[in-house]
């Protein structure tokens, strides 16, 4: 096998253990590392949680003194800063790897080349660039959060052939078929939070919260933060998202709401955010960045048509999964999964592409990304950064 291959072939391996951390890792990135030599794999490893060790450690010490002349795949260029854990860096050079590839260079501006230049500056040839789209698209969340400090923004909706998202009566449940619901659930799982208006709390009453079935030694099961977008605080106190487990439930009301109410909920356990508003509602810009300064690097918006409307007329959607049911419900006021005001030709609608397709049941979920932003997902669209992601 000519090396150009074996690169790609290590580096499939390196990107599918990182996958393994998704949904654990947060606010860091997934990352997995793979120790190579002779074509023979003698370590392997991948970020298991922010806070514990980093992919390359667990490769490192799985080679042991097997890894000095061996080459190490990593899907992002190994840190070279200290924060909860010691640089990788150093650990490379001191195992006595020879060469070191990395898919892509870290975005994060304490690490952004200066951790491969440290290799090479001690002797280990550096290569990068291999399969970089594919693990650009993996840590897609991460290079958004750490370059504009904002989080990654996925709007996920369950609709008919028709466009619906419940009947004209309100009732939604079910549209999609067992398999979808179970994908939904991962989908909460790997996200900071969920976004959702007041009054699907207040129609739906949803606990928004991960329920699958439980896998031995998983643990108890990691939970979203709920965020619920409630400019004058009309939540009901009886609501399950403020009876149950209040602490991960977050209202977010305008910057007047009545002070009794919010008195109230913050009585209950909730924690209450006062933003600005922004054409008589809270501001989604605002809501953003608070996100962001509270380290929430992914978003999934859950809501309904009026509040995916207000994320996608202000171009604030990184990502759309839409789960594709074969049911016709009808009806012209039923609600779709886009409402708002809409424009006025339809020339001016949005594009997005279409980059995936899968079939789940008898349901299809589709994945899209704007047209405009390509896949291009580290692009600094805002110029600022929170600086680090954290460890």
């Amino acid at each position: 096998m000519d090396r150009e291959n074996a690169d790609k072939r290590y580096m499939r391996m390196a990107l599918e253990l990182a996958a393994r951390g998704r949904g654990r890792v947060s606010p860091n990135p997934m990352v997995g590392a793979v120790v190579v030599k002779g074509g023979r794999v003698l370590g392997r490893g991948f970020h298991q949680k922010a806070g514990g060790p980093h992919a390359e450690v667990y490769a490192l010490a799985e080679a042991g003194e097997d890894a000095a002349g061996a080459t190490i795949y990593v899907n992002l260029e190994p840190c070279c800063h200290s924060g909860r854990t010691p640089p990788c860096t150093k650990q490379i050079i001191a195992a006595g790897i020879t060469r070191v590839v990395a898919a892509v260079e870290d975005p994060d501006p304490r690490v952004s080349s200066a951790g491969l230049r440290e290799l090479a500056e001690n002797g280990v040839q550096v290569t990068t660039g291999v399969l970089a789209e594919e693990a650009r698209r993996l840590n897609e969340v991460f290079f958004k959060y750490i370059t504009t400090g904002r989080p990654f923004v996925i709007l996920k909706a369950a609709i008919s052939l028709d466009g619906k998202i419940a009947a004209r009566t309100g009732d939604s449940q079910w549209i999609t078929g067992e398999e979808s619901r179970r994908r939904a659930h991962e989908l909460r799982r790997e996200a900071d939070a969920v976004v959702v208006g007041v009054q699907t709390v207040i129609s739906d009453d949803p606990l928004l919260t991960v329920r699958l079935p439980a896998t031995p030694g998983s643990g108890k099961e990691k939970q979203p933060l709920r965020l619920i977008l409630d400019t004058r605080a009309r939540i009901p106190l009886a609501a399950k998202v403020v009876k149950e487990d209040p602490q991960r439930t977050v209202v977010v009301t305008g910057s007047d709401p009545p002070a009794h109410k919010v008195a109230a909920l913050e009585a209950a356990g909730v924690r209450v955010w006062t933003l600005p508003l922004r054409r008589g509602r809270v501001s989604l810009p605002a809501l953003l960045a608070k996100a962001g300064e509270e380290k929430l690097t992914s978003l999934l918006v859950e809501g309904g048509g009026e509040v995916n409307a207000a994320f996608l007329e202000e171009n604030l959607v990184d990502k759309v999964y839409l789960f594709l049911a074969p049911r016709i419900i009808g009806g012209a006021t039923a609600p779709t999964w886009v409402e708002g005001k809409g424009v006025a030709k339809v020339a001016l609608g949005s594009i997005w592409r279409n980059t995936g397709l899968t079939r789940i049941g008898n349901d299809l979920l589709l994945e899209f990304y704007p047209e405009k932003e390509g896949v291009d997902v580290h692009r600094d669209r805002t110029g600022t950064g929170p600086g680090a992601a954290g460890d």
